[in-house]
């Protein structure tokens, strides 16, 4: 099913501190996730679920992510000439991914403003939104379901994700109440970072959202919230309680790479699913965990 119509834009102007010094030069974006830079992941599944235009929000370090994304003929041809198809295949993979666009975000202002970034280039039409720390396995569909959700209603959809009690306070908790469909919840609201006790829900926003034009006249006169910056949370609140907000429920697997252990889980785990690589790390991980 292609989307054509539908771009898709991926925030990429975060400062990635928690990985200094790793993104001192290079925006955390681009931190390798196994081969491939996390960002080249995020544009795959925009590409697979029919999307082939993708803006990328860049902050400072940006020329990396723009150079990841162009062809580099002097490499290619090197490749080809010593015969080396399965590389250059991987390197072509990039560049062929889809029309990508690039705008500048200038100070990290919040993905309220780095959304806000994107309207020159969206217009006034539906448009996905995906986050580069989390990864979705391309086993398991999520974007396919959103676009179909939001086609069928019109609405802003979200991606929610049940997540332990305890760590709800380390995302977006949504207030839900049921649909006809098992997979799809209405939102009723979004409380960020709650404590466990004023947690609405269990359920996690996730990194994917599906929003409507009308998100634009929200951000440009939401108020800075948390941290002086403009929160999407803050914007998908008022849609929640005005025009209408659904959940996606996405029970696939995720991985996470904002934070430095879980970014280690992240590719180990991708690592031992991967032909090439894991019949020879899976024998050797589990050597090593008997040592521990």
């Amino acid at each position: 099913m292609g989307h054509n119509h539908i771009k898709a834009v991926i925030p990429a102007a975060g400062l990635g501190t928690r990985f200094l010094p790793a993104t001192k030069a290079m925006p955390k974006e681009m931190l390798p996730v196994v081969d491939k830079p996390a960002i080249q992941y995020v544009a795959e599944e925009a590409s697979a679920a029919g999307i082939n235009d993708i803006l990328i929000i860049l902050g400072r370090n940006k020329t990396n992510i723009s150079n990841h994304f162009d062809s580099v003929p002097e490499l290619e041809s090197n490749l080809s000439d010593r015969g080396d198809l399965e590389r250059l295949r991987r390197v072509q993979a990039a560049s062929d991914l889809a029309d990508i666009h690039f705008v500048r975000q200038g100070e990290p202002r919040g993905l309220g403003h780095a959304v806000l970034r994107a309207r020159g280039h969206v217009g006034d039409a539906t448009f996905a939104v995906l986050l580069g720390d989390d990864l979705i396995d391309e086993r398991d569909p999520l974007l396919t379901t959103m676009l179909a959700e939001n086609e069928r209603t019109g609405l802003t959809v979200v991606a929610l994700m049940e997540v332990d009690p305890d760590h709800i306070h380390m995302y977006g908790a949504a207030a839900v109440e049921p649909t006809d469909n098992p997979e799809v919840v209405k939102v009723t609201g979004l409380v960020e970072k709650p404590s466990k006790e004023d947690a609405p829900s269990n359920y996690a926003v996730i990194g994917r959202y599906v929003l409507t034009p009308d998100v634009f006249g929200i951000l440009e006169h939401t108020e800075p919230g948390r941290g002086g910056e403009i929160q999407l949370t803050d914007a998908l609140q008022e849609l929640a309680t005005t025009a209408g907000v659904h959940g996606v429920i996405f029970r696939g697997r995720r991985y996470d790479t904002g934070d430095r252990v879980d970014y280690i889980k992240a590719i180990v785990q991708l690592a031992v699913d991967r032909d090439d690589i894991g019949p020879e790390l899976r024998p050797w991980l589990q050597e090593f965990a008997a040592t521990l």
